[in-house]
């Protein structure tokens, strides 16, 4: 019996000799692995697999705390069902990796004998066959090693917490070490990035740079060199006759009528046609000339010459190649220009003169409708652009324009029911001041905003007084549709009617390039301004490339053909198609006509029996001050058989 029970003990020493010799070779082998490794995950992985062997579990995972210690993620894993659980993040508080950070105690089954009733209850629930120790780096808490489930079932004993602590012990240096290599590789990885933006933004900065430059020196649409650019080129010219005993010539090319075909054609196609402009005219000036573009429908060329008589020449060259009609993408269109010469040293001995002296030029040549006009001191307006702008000004708030009315007249009864109110600027020598000469002042300025709204308060007084003295005339404006759009003109329009007793009757006339802006805001725009009582009138239709269909989705209420399809209809097979389809079109869609540009008796007939609804033009009457729209009223009585009517024995 002796004898037996002591080889029992002695194959038991044996078995746990040998059993610790093989822990002692894992963990050996286990150093060594990892001695060399400094990426942390296979660290890590090479931990999980020895770990399970050394307690012979199922499943064995290692759980790492981020730096917030908020959460822990399974960082690696060996054994059953690991894909599952690796990657996985977990508040701290949550189950036995909690408990361990809270207590700094490992965990395995034998601890429920230390714990309280109610912690042993709930804790022998949740904790299952497992068994949990701390990993401790020198500073601080990194996280655990974690087994489940004996592969030979039954529970971890404490021999298998031992050896896991000395284990934990052992590999803890290692996952530090390779945090910290993590944290290397990681900053190391920030700041290759970090150089790799830096990099980048500076190639950016350099390129934006650039482009800054390109955008303060040059105008984008032509890529022409801008004013800015074309001040400092005049400069150096200068500088330059001087030195070498030179004329330098300053030409300005302004576009002819270019606001018109703008609105017409749309702005898509106005750039399109400045673009060919710019184009022809690069073709046009010397190679060491500049060419450049000051704004809007004006261009500049700047030369150096032997005689100054050289510029007549080249300003006629410059005519020339705009004789061709331009192809837009829709249609082509003939341009004409205008051309204002300053010469250096004849007309100013520096830049700032030389600037208002070009403008100058150019005024004059609008004026006086010449081709080519040759800056003369004497007879130009030396004050230039500004002093036409601040003219402008000054006439607006004196109130110096005036609105005359042409009368629009309803063909089936013959009355009149409206006028269409044109602005007048009294010029106190020469009767009139052209309207191309100011309108488009006005509008590269931005005063054509106040103008339009004065225009209106103007038109909104004249319907009120009208009908005091029992004639109800609808009152057409015409509003640019820049001004249409901008912010806040609901609320101005709102404001005018109040202040006019809510005046109704009023009709805005717009261009047919407004529908090229944003579709749902014009609807909105146009619904909102018909609530407060306006009516709608599309103004040169024909011109430009609406569609009737989607007219009818909007409050319009008139057509006004184009009057260059009116006036020569009789005779024109083009035109006549037009004219007579668009009533037809219009009429199915439940929207009037107005047909502009009746001069003849013979129009106006065959217009009365298209069926047309309204007409107005030089044959009923020219544009008349509102005080003679009351002799007119009273003088005229309207028959479609009658002969033309005599303005002047009218006004007698």
């Amino acid at each position: 019996m002796d004898q037996s029970i002591q080889e029992e003990r002695a194959n038991k020493l044996e078995q746990e000799l040998k059993q610790r010799e093989y822990e002692i070779q894992l963990l050996t082998e286990t150093t060594q692995a990892i001695g060399s490794q400094l990426e942390l995950d296979k660290v890590l992985g090479i931990i999980a697999k020895r770990a399970r062997e050394l307690i012979k579990s199922e499943t064995c995972l290692i759980p790492i705390l981020n730096k917030e210690l908020t959460e822990y993620t399974y960082r690696a894993g060996d054994g059953d069902n690991v894909e599952e659980i690796v990657g996985e993040s977990l508040p701290l508080d949550f189950g036995v990796c909690g408990w361990v950070w809270r207590h700094r105690k490992a965990w395995w089954r034998g601890m429920l004998n230390e714990l309280s009733e109610e912690e042993r209850n709930r804790w022998e629930k949740e904790a299952g066959t497992l068994i949990l120790v701390p990993l401790m780096g020198r500073e601080s808490f990194l996280g655990g090693i974690v087994g489940i489930n004996k592969i030979s079932g039954g529970e971890f004993t404490e021999s298998d917490l031992h050896i896991l602590k000395l284990f934990a012990g052992q590999v803890a240096i290692a996952i530090e070490n390779a945090m910290a290599m993590e944290k290397i590789e990681e900053a190391k990885r920030v700041s290759e990035e970090y150089q790799a933006e830096l990099k980048s933004l500076n190639k950016r900065l350099v390129s934006v740079n650039h482009e800054l430059e390109h955008l303060t020196l040059y105008d984008q649409l032509t890529g022409l060199p801008n004013r800015l650019l074309f001040r400092d080129r005049l400069q150096q010219e200068i500088n330059i006759a001087n030195e070498q005993n030179l004329y330098v010539t300053i030409m300005v090319v302004d576009i002819d009528h270019f606001q018109a075909i703008n609105e017409a054609l749309g702005h898509e196609e106005g750039d399109l046609l400045l673009k060919e402009v710019s184009q022809r005219l690069i073709r046009a000036v010397g190679s060491k000339d500049t060419l450049a573009r000051l704004g809007g429908d004006e261009f500049v060329v700047l030369m150096l010459n032997n005689y100054n008589d050289m510029a007549l020449d080249a300003a006629k060259k410059f005519l020339e190649v705009l004789e061709e009609p331009i192809k837009l993408s829709k249609e082509s269109i003939s341009v004409t220009a205008k051309v204002g010469i300053t010469i250096y040293p004849e007309h100013g001995d520096d830049v700032q003169m030389l600037l208002k002296h070009m403008d100058a030029s150019i005024i004059a040549a609008k004026r006086n409708n010449e081709s080519i006009h040759v800056y003369e001191a004497e007879k130009d307006d030396t004050s230039g652009r500004l002093a036409l702008v601040q003219k402008i000004k000054n006439a607006i708030e004196k109130s110096e324009f005036e609105l005359y009315y042409q009368p629009k007249i309803e063909l089936v009864s013959g009355t009149l029911i409206g006028v269409e109110a044109l602005v007048r600027w009294p010029d106190k020598n020469n009767g009139y001041i052209p309207t191309e000469m100011y309108i488009s002042v006005m509008e590269q300025t931005g005063l054509i905003n106040e103008f339009s709204y004065w225009a209106l308060d103007s038109a909104m007084r004249q319907r009120i007084a009208w009908l005091k003295e029992g004639y109800d005339l609808k009152v057409s404006v015409n509003i640019p549709v820049t001004v249409m759009l901008e912010n806040g003109f609901v609320a101005r329009i709102r404001h005018l009617i109040k202040q006019h007793d809510n005046v109704t009757g009023i009709i805005l006339e717009i261009t047919e390039n407004i529908f090229f802006s944003d579709y749902d805001r014009l609807s909105r725009l146009m619904n909102n301004l018909q609530d407060l009582g306006l009516l709608f009138s599309i103004d040169d239709f024909g011109t430009g490339h609406s569609s009737l269909s989607r007219l009818r989705q909007l409050p319009v209420s008139e057509l006004k053909i184009d009057k260059s399809f009116v006036i020569d209809m009789i005779g024109n097979n083009d035109d006549e198609v037009i004219v007579k389809s668009t009533i037809e079109l219009a009429r199915s869609l439940g929207i009037r006509v107005c047909a502009e540009g009746v001069e003849t008796a013979e129009v106006m007939k065959q217009l009365y029996q298209w069926r047309c609804d309204i007409i107005q033009g030089y044959h009923i009457s020219k544009a008349i001050p509102a005080l003679e729209i009351t002799h007119f009223i009273k003088d005229s009585s309207w028959n479609i058989d009658a002969p033309a009517h005599n303005l002047d024995a009218i006004h007698s």
